[in-house]
């Protein structure tokens, strides 16, 4: 259960600068992620990207990270989608706005949405 003692697990603290990891950089759209680990208000943060893409990348680093503090004597870290799914799933909330250039506006996208994007970002990267 991801949400029982997630202040001592959870890589991502309120008001934390998840932008600074590394990402790819496509033409996709300024993105605002929106993370909330458990039920606690105090749990939400977010994180702005130049990229949808970055975003996606910032999920997946979210949860390397989240493994990073599970297993600190490993020297790599591996998981499979579904591993990062149920991850997902296990959080409270997680969903984006996503700024439409043509309307001029943001488009909110929620977890499972997510999901579909990170599954494509994914296959494509696998396909390189």
């Amino acid at each position: 259960d991801l949400s029982s003692g997630i202040n001592a697990e959870w890589p991502l603290r309120p008001g934390s600068e998840l932008s600074n990891y590394p990402a790819m950089s496509t033409p996709n759209g300024h993105t605002i992620l929106f993370v909330m680990p458990s039920q606690k208000p105090t749990s939400r943060t977010y994180a702005d990207f130049e990229s949808l893409t970055e975003a996606l990348e910032g999920v997946c680093k979210i949860y390397e990270e989240h493994l990073k503090e599970l297993n600190p004597s490993s020297l790599s870290i591996t998981y499979d989608i579904s591993q990062l799914f149920d991850f997902v799933d296990e959080l409270s909330d997680l969903a984006c706005l996503i700024f439409n250039k043509e309307q001029r506006m943001y488009e909110p996208k929620d977890k499972e949405w997510i999901k579909e994007k990170i599954y494509s970002m994914l296959r494509k990267q696998a396909g390189k």
